[in-house]
């Protein structure tokens, strides 16, 4: 295979690990929002929970009774994590830092948005 050959590949490699990046860019920052506003949503509620000043008078379940906004608003959050959110509002770092782990072994790297980085070779004297 001639050097050609080769730079072609390269290019045709680094042209779809960045499509494949971009294409889940969109949905990186759609899941990113929702966990964001969930999470705001948790924290304020367990804010009005706790300075609530009935949450110490009652029982632990007749308190979140009392405040449906902060159970459901944790229990989503809950769920969320259990769905994988944590994985999905990071996936190209994912994909990216897993290209690198397979490129280091042809003395190449990549950046968060998948073009790769040639790396020059090391001298053999």
């Amino acid at each position: 295979m001639n050097s050609l050959d080769q730079a072609e590949d390269l290019k045709a490699f680094e042209r779809r690990l960045t499509e494949y990046i971009a294409c889940l860019q969109p949905a990186t920052g759609r899941w990113r929002m929702i966990l964001i506003v969930v999470s705001v949503c948790t924290a304020t509620g367990a804010w009005n929970w706790l300075i609530d000043p009935e949450t110490q008078k009652v029982s632990f379940f007749t308190s979140l009774w009392n405040h449906p906004f902060f159970t459901i608003s944790c229990i989503t959050l809950i769920g969320l994590f259990f769905a994988g959110i944590h994985k999905r509002v990071v996936a190209p770092s994912i994909i990216a830092a897993r290209c690198r782990t397979v490129l280091a072994e042809y003395n190449m790297s990549c950046d968060d948005t998948g073009k790769l980085i040639l790396k020059p070779r090391p001298h053999v004297q």
